[in-house]
């Protein structure tokens, strides 16, 4: 039977205290380091759960060491001496026979191997966001990341880091500055008010199907600018449900979302006037009237949400934003999963 599971963070901490870090004492002592599970994972996000153990999940951890030589010394110790269990995880891990490059753990599987990366700091930030934040976090830098990448960054958790260097850059990239805040919020409304009075017209026309489809839309953006607005990256699809669920202001938004789901536009444009609620609490922007008002001469309710759009664009003093057409950071714009893990193209794709 598989050990009992705990969450993929406490697993991978007791692989660094009580197996890692006593290896590194006894016989690189007083050597920089730092060791953290940041990055990729549904455990970073603190979202794994017993599912999650049936691949690529189990105890590893990242080690950033400063030189090419150093990291050398520390891979061959780990190679060669961790072994064993923690919490009754097997610390090597064996080929999974699933899809390719999925590992799982595997005390007794004679090419097991550890998932302790050992890595340069630098070197892991320019693989997963296409800079080194170290060196500065331009405006430029904000709007070409994925939110998701953001949140993999600043996620997960630091076990030790001797020279603070992740810990001020975890901190560099906590959250955006003001105007960017401004900018990506106004960029998240422009979606909204571009279609927020689409799902009553559908509905009119009989076309339920369609009508559905732009509210799943929509509802998708709320839920993303709900979290904006409450200083949390937004998630990719998967977690972006479980993500607003923790937002203190879920519980009275989700029974509106769900009927906005059904092709209510009066419930969708509740909802709209709720986020306004949470944007004007902010101070980012002039305070806005949130109620719901006519859009023409037709039967259903909307926000006007562009009008927050341009409450926000109004305070943006970033020589390097004010005049910029509201398109947004690069995953307001783009939808591509391809797209949005690859740096390269990511990048390249921003402003």
């Amino acid at each position: 039977m598989p050990p009992d599971f705990l969450p993929g963070l406490d697993l991978s901490r007791a692989l660094y205290t009580e197996a890692v870090a006593p290896l590194l004492r006894s016989e690189h002592p007083g050597l920089p380091h730092a060791a953290a599970l940041v990055g990729s994972g549904s455990e970073v996000l603190g979202l794994d759960t017993e599912r999650s153990t049936d691949h690529g999940w189990g105890p590893r951890l990242q080690l950033f060491v400063a030189g090419p030589d150093e990291r050398s010394r520390v891979l061959d110790l780990l190679d060669d001496r961790l072994h064993g269990r923690v919490r009754g995880w097997p610390v090597r891990f064996a080929a999974d026979s699933g899809p390719p490059q999925t590992w799982r753990p595997d005390a007794d599987a004679p090419d097991g191997r550890h998932r302790v990366e050992v890595v340069g700091l630098g070197g892991w930030f320019v693989a997963g966001l296409g800079f080194d934040p170290r060196q500065g976090v331009a405006t430029a830098d904000w709007l070409a990341t994925p939110t998701q990448r953001l949140a993999e960054v600043v996620g997960g958790a630091v076990f030790h880091d001797s020279t603070g260097d992740l810990t001020r850059s975890r901190r560099a990239l906590g959250w955006y500055p003001d105007d960017v805040w401004r900018y990506v919020l106004a960029c998240q409304w422009q979606r909204v008010s571009q279609e927020e009075a689409f799902v009553g017209r559908c509905a009119e026309v009989g076309d339920g199907l369609g009508a559905r489809v732009v509210a799943a839309r929509l509802v998708r953006d709320l839920m993303r600018l709900a979290l904006l607005l409450s200083r949390n990256y937004p998630p990719y699809s998967k977690w972006l449900g479980s993500a607003f669920a923790r937002l203190p202001g879920a519980r009275a938004l989700s029974p509106l979302l769900a009927r906005a789901l059904d092709a209510e536009p009066g419930a969708l444009a509740d909802a709209c006037a709720l986020v306004g609620e949470q944007q004007n609490r902010t101070g980012l922007a002039e305070r806005l009237d949130t109620r719901p008002r006519p859009f023409h001469e037709r039967p259903w309710p909307v926000l006007d949400a562009a009008r927050f759009t341009r409450a926000l664009m109004a305070r943006v003093e970033d020589p390097e934003l004010t005049g910029r057409s509201p398109v947004g950071a690069v995953d307001q714009f783009v939808d591509n999963t391809d797209a949005l893990t690859r740096p390269g193209v990511f990048r390249a794709l921003g402003p």
